[in-house]
């Protein structure tokens, strides 16, 4: 039952919040038991009720002071209690905002060398098909070994084959029909193709479309043609022949304009070149051309010990560039490039069970919070989590940015110099964390890759920014006006002028732009030696509407959508429609921001009222606001905005000892 003296003064500070303040013939405190008050606290600061000898303590000294709840404050659970909060703050969670299709993972395999290898949808442009991984039964060096030859209708002399070439990229060593193009039918009583065409199960004309294919360890004969069945290949009647009368293609006769397959011809290990490009190889239409499998050096997320493992001859590699073309193996196409590999201890790949990229994930949503747990747990300037440039690193991320790892699903610039990171093993204890200084750029948990990938534009950091630490959020004012929509101003691309739009871009705008070195969807710094505000080599791409400039210029404007644009061809986007007093916003960087923002006192009067709230359990009502929120922004400045010093403040405050 509720204490009737309690009920009184509840109902006082409805009626009127002038009186009550005015009014000392309340006391709280007196009229909550001991026992409840302390059940609240620990509930509230440390996530569980109190003990039993918690409860013998607290009545026993039949108080509990300030110096008992500053205990409570110092303990490993409250600081657990508060990396929820901050979880919860950041939304520190980027498990779905990062892609990862796994085309970058390389997998077990159960049979023959049981080689490492990927699977994805790199594998059409290696080996033919997507799913496809190497021939798991021939070393790639020893190709040239009759007794593993599979196919030789198909391949020609085992003698004759090609291992690698010049420039010791893997070639293939056996080859399949494609059976979603081909049907293929087991010539069942057979051993081998030949031995089919004795037993007269297969004309001898069809032979080069005889493929050797595996049935479970064993290899036996299939007979594969064009699929009857499918309207792009049922039409690929006529026959091809070669001098000795043996089908070398299937063929459309009059094929129209625009046919899927006009001609398919027979399988062979010889590679074709995509778009005639020298050292740029494409499987053949309608094969599976596989490479063999090697030994090559441990996975760095390997714990077996073990110093190699079997792996797929593509997979092996460990190069920085292709040989043929200079085309770069360390950008995210490097899985569809056939000499390009997985680098170094796998470095370029990710395990198949996806414990690399969930160690990964887990560190980068670990980091935010550390770095606010550590400004509490120095009794630090609260602020300090918005600014400061220091963060935590574990094995997972120390590996990553040390050794360059995760291309092509991961787009993070390094925090600091390579050689300043600290250096962890991967394999160290993921819990542990190490603390270390990032570079001059780093302003606390908003530039964090956490932060950056969770809201991927300049205008989705500013909404968080706003929302989490300013208490505010973008919408109309009430007395907004809809434009009308023949008014040339709904055409116009600055957002912070079109119509309607103006409301609220004419503040996301100007100050989106303290994000305007950070690249957007990723966690690149775009540092301005890197990317000068201008680049002449992008505009004259722009110009000749090459408008990728070969993948070079996507932070570039490339294209003109209006005279702002025409103009700006060539300048890095973030500075389009900057007027030049925002152009100081680029150049300072979310730590100006928080500057500028501590001077108005929304970080401090939002801080009071998230914590009133998380504390009591509801917002600040009008009349709480009247009473309490003004001496406790003072109270916080007061204490360097001291985050304990506030909790404090509202754990003892009569509003909260008055909660039922």
């Amino acid at each position: 039952m509720l204490d009737p003296r309690r009920l009184l003064c509840a109902s006082a500070l409805l009626l009127s919040a002038a009186a009550f303040a005015q009014s000392n013939t309340c006391e709280p405190t007196a009229s909550v038991p001991l026992e409840r008050q302390l059940r609240q606290l620990t509930l509230d600061l440390l996530g569980r009720p109190p003990t039993i000898a918690e409860y013998r303590a607290a009545v026993a000294k039949g108080s509990i002071s300030q110096a008992d709840i500053q205990e409570l404050m110092g303990r490993e659970e409250f600081y657990g209690r508060m990396k929820t909060y901050h979880r919860a703050l950041f939304r520190s969670n980027v498990t779905a905002t990062v892609y990862n299709n796994g085309d970058f993972r390389v997998l077990d395999t159960t049979d023959g060398a049981r080689p490492l290898e990927s699977r994805g949808n790199p594998s059409v442009a290696l080996r033919g098909r997507n799913g496809q991984g190497c021939d798991h039964f021939i070393p790639q060096d020893d190709c040239k070994n009759a007794t593993l030859q599979q196919d030789p209708q198909m391949e020609g002399a085992a003698a004759a084959k090609q291992c690698r070439d010049l420039n010791g990229v893997p070639l293939p060593v056996s080859v399949d029909y494609d059976t979603t193009i081909f049907a293929c039918t087991a010539l069942t009583g057979a051993t081998s193709c030949s031995g089919a065409v004795t037993a007269g199960l297969l004309e001898d004309k069809y032979l080069n479309f005889c493929d050797m294919r595996r049935v479970g360890a064993n290899l036996a004969p299939f007979k594969c043609v064009p699929d009857p069945a499918k309207p792009a290949t049922l039409v690929l009647t006529q026959e091809v022949l070669d001098a000795n009368g043996r089908v070398t293609a299937f063929a459309y006769p009059t094929p129209p304009a625009g046919a899927i397959y006009t001609q398919l011809d027979k399988c062979s290990l010889t590679l074709g070149l995509r778009s005639g490009v020298r050292g740029s190889y494409a499987p053949a239409r309608g094969c599976i051309q596989r490479e063999g499998w090697v030994m090559a050096d441990a996975p760095f997320w390997d714990t077996s010990g073990a110093p190699q493992v079997a792996a797929c001859a593509i997979e092996a590699q460990q190069r920085a560039v292709n040989p043929a073309t200079m085309t770069s193996c360390e950008a995210g196409g490097f899985m569809n490039d056939r000499s390009c590999g997985c680098g170094l201890n796998f470095r370029r790949c990710e395990s198949g069970n996806q414990s690399v990229h969930n160690a990964r994930i887990a560190a980068i949503n670990e980091e935010p919070l550390l770095i606010a747990d550590s400004v509490l747990r120095r009794d630090e300037d609260y602020f300090t989590i918005l600014s400061t440039r220091r963060s935590f690193i574990n094995g997972p991320l120390s590996a990553f940015y040390r050794g360059n790892q995760g291309i092509g699903v991961l787009s993070i610039s390094l925090p600091v110099e390579k050689d300043v990171i600290p250096a962890i093993p991967y394999t160290a204890d993921p819990a542990q964390f190490t603390e270390y200084i990032r570079g001059e750029n780093a302003s606390g948990v908003l530039t964090t890759p956490s932060f950056l990938y969770r809201f991927p534009t300049f205008r989705a950091r500013v909404a968080e920014f706003y929302e989490a630490f300013l208490c505010k959020s973008f919408v109309p004012p009430a007395d907004a006006i809809a434009p009308n929509p023949e008014d040339g101003c709904n055409r116009e691309n600055n957002l912070a002028k079109r119509c309607g739009c103006n409301y609220c871009h004419a503040t996301i705008e100007p100050t989106g732009a303290h994000w305007g070195r950070y690249g957007e969807r990723n966690a690149q710094f775009l540092a301005p030696e890197i990317f000068p505000k201008y680049d002449a080599k992008c505009r004259d791409c722009a110009l000749a509407g090459n408008v990728s400039c070969d993948g070079e210029c996507g932070n570039y404007v490339m294209q003109a959508y209006d005279g702002d644009g025409a103009n700006s061809l060539g300048l890095l986007k973030t500075y389009l429609y900057r007027t030049p007093e925002e152009e100081p916003n680029i150049v300072g960087g979310p730590k100006l921001l928080v500057e500028r923002m501590l001077q108005t006192g929304d970080l401090e009067r939002c801080s009071v009222k998230r914590v009133w709230r998380e504390f009591t359990g509801r917002p600040m009502s009008v009349q709480e606001e009247e009473l309490y929120l003004q001496p406790m922004v003072e109270g916080f400045v007061k204490d360097g905005h001291n985050l304990k010093a506030l909790i404090q403040h509202v754990v003892t405050s009569d509003a909260y000892r008055r909660i039922d």
